[in-house]
């Protein structure tokens, strides 16, 4: 499908709308490179913000006095609001522009990251975190949406790429900048650090970015729309941040996908009937469309679901501190830095296909690798699988992205940019409840037999119980006090059960993975790129 848009490109005091030919004499505003850049700083901050946290929890929880369920609440309530509110922020984008929806979601995501810093409750830092998470949604989809009307059909991929790399090495940098930060600064740090680096996205934004609105933009909002949406969103992370605690076959677990899945087709009911749909349901007549989302939930179930265990397995099996693991983790940040631009310019050479499906067999040999690693495995062996990982996501990152906002039209950027990033939250989501389950039922089954072949004293249903928990992240239920070898015999016991675990895991992300090369085949380049033919120099 193609549309055919005008671009109204507005900054402030403009009084007339300006094309393209129109760029030379804007000076600096609205130069492609630099949209890029400033994009890039407040796009670093929500993708920091995922990972970097979980190394302050800890912190967090002796020093507020809060409960392993509150704790997890820090990570869940950011990820939840994110993915309940991209694609209406996108729509937000498309409706009233992306540069003040772009702004006012840094500025938010500043100042709820400050606030945090400056809370004395746990209660306090989770309401911040809900509302980090939605200015996050805020800004990330308008972020794509600017470099697509931006970039001209030629550079785009490559202004993705670049996109890319920034996200995948602030989520894979965090776990080490917050180790930094907690260790030699405090917990609080991990959050003030937002706010400069907010005033430094405003400043550039305000003095670089320009407003590209398209001319046939969406003129109301489809609030049903939005109303069942959400609700169906929040009922499927919902069911999957809880599944783990209820378990899989609770009918808490099961009510909340059934709730979600008629909330879904409710959904796609309405937006039939609606005259302007917050999604219209036309634009997954574009099969490359919607093979992209597809792709880009796999790619996250594989990835996100899989490194959730490895972090893991280098911690709590090798013992390393949470510095030195994400240290061990710079081949996959390395390979996604270098792998992501270098992408973009394939991409644009030869079509997505082949880059899409040559990353995704990688992600599956990698998969594979990590399914065979072992207590004593070595570091170079680790960060070639890590180093192949980072080699076969960058693509897929790139490429999908670019299929998915590519194949949409220019009016409707915003939200192909939020069905994007909603396709990567539930996808991680997913991932880790998934993968979490197939972890526990490994432990579960092959803990007793490890226990009583080791000659260890039996356990009662309860100590079974908490000893499986314990395992599952790779942990020993060595109590204090307890007799050297017989903690040595225990220890042994629970990695090798964890790893047997982390195996059946990471076999199944493999899976994953091969299953997502065939969806790759079914993407080609996006028919509508040159909608937004770039305003400003190349």
């Amino acid at each position: 499908m193609t549309s055919q848009t005008t671009i109204d490109a507005r900054g402030p005091g403009d009084k007339a709308p300006a094309g393209p030919s129109d760029g030379p004499g804007r000076g600096l505003r609205g130069h492609p490179w630099l949209t890029l850049f400033t994009v890039a700083v407040g796009v670093m901050m929500v993708a920091l913000d995922g990972t970097i946290v979980a190394i302050a929890n800890p912190v967090i929880a002796r020093d507020l006095g809060a409960t392993f369920a509150e704790v997890q609440w820090i990570t869940n309530s950011y990820f939840l609001a994110l993915a309940v509110s991209l694609i209406t922020a996108g729509k937000l984008g498309d409706r009233f522009g992306h540069r003040q929806t772009f702004l006012i979601g840094v500025v938010g995501f500043a100042a709820a990251s400050g606030a945090i810093g400056l809370s004395d409750s746990i209660a306090a830092v989770i309401v911040f975190r809900i509302l980090q998470g939605l200015f996050g949604a805020l800004l990330m989809p308008a972020a794509l949406g600017l470099l697509r009307a931006t970039f001209p059909a030629e550079k785009l991929n490559m202004a993705i790429g670049i996109w890319g790399m920034v996200i995948g090495a602030s989520t894979a940098g965090g776990p080490i900048l917050g180790g930094v930060l907690v260790e030699h600064v405090s917990w609080q740090s991990v959050f003030f650090i937002n706010v400069p680096v907010g005033v430094v996205a405003v400043a550039l934004g305000v003095w670089i970015l320009l407003d590209h609105r398209a001319e046939n933009r969406p003129r109301s909002f489809d609030l049903p729309g939005i109303a069942l949406l959400s609700g169906a969103m929040f009922c499927l992370v919902w069911a999957l941040i809880k599944a783990p605690a209820w378990g899989w076959g609770d009918l808490k677990t099961w009510g909340f996908i059934v709730a979600s899945v008629v909330g879904f087709l409710i959904f796609a009911f309405w937006e039939t009937r609606v005259r302007e749909p917050l999604i219209p349901l036309g634009m997954f007549r574009s099969v490359a469309l919607s093979a992209g989302v597809v792709l880009m939930v796999l790619m996250a179930i594989a990835f996100m679901g899989g490194l959730f265990f490895v972090t893991f397995y280098l911690q709590n099996v090798h013992g390393m501190s949470p510095v030195d693991a994400g240290l061990h983790l710079l081949p996959l940040t390395g390979m996604m830095i270098v792998g992501s631009p270098l992408a973009g310019a394939v991409i644009t050479k030869i079509g997505p296909r082949i880059p899409l499906a040559g990353g995704m067999a990688l992600t599956a040999l990698a998969m594979f690798g990590l399914s065979t690693l072992e207590k004593d495995t070595g570091s170079g062996l680790m960060s070639l699988w890590f180093a192949v990982l980072g080699l076969g996501l960058a693509p897929v990152m790139v490429g999908a992205t670019e299929v998915i906002v590519g194949n949409a039209p220019m009016e409707l950027s915003g939200v192909a940019g939020g069905l994007q990033q909603s396709a990567m939250q539930v996808g991680g989501s997913l991932g880790t409840a998934v993968l979490g389950a197939v972890m526990a039922s490994k432990v579960g089954s092959d803990l007793p037999a490890n226990w009583a072949a080791a000659g260890l004293p039996p356990l009662t249903p309860e100590q079974s119980a908490q000893a499986s928990e314990a395992v599952q992240v790779g942990v020993a239920p060595v109590a204090p006090g307890m007799p050297e070898a017989l903690a040595a015999k225990i220890t042994d016991v629970a990695h090798d059960t964890f790893l047997s675990g982390m195996s059946m895991a990471s076999l199944v992300a493999t899976g994953v993975a091969a299953v997502a090369v065939l969806v790759a085949f079914l993407t080609k380049r996006g028919e509508n790129a040159e909608a937004g033919a770039g305003v400003g120099h190349i």
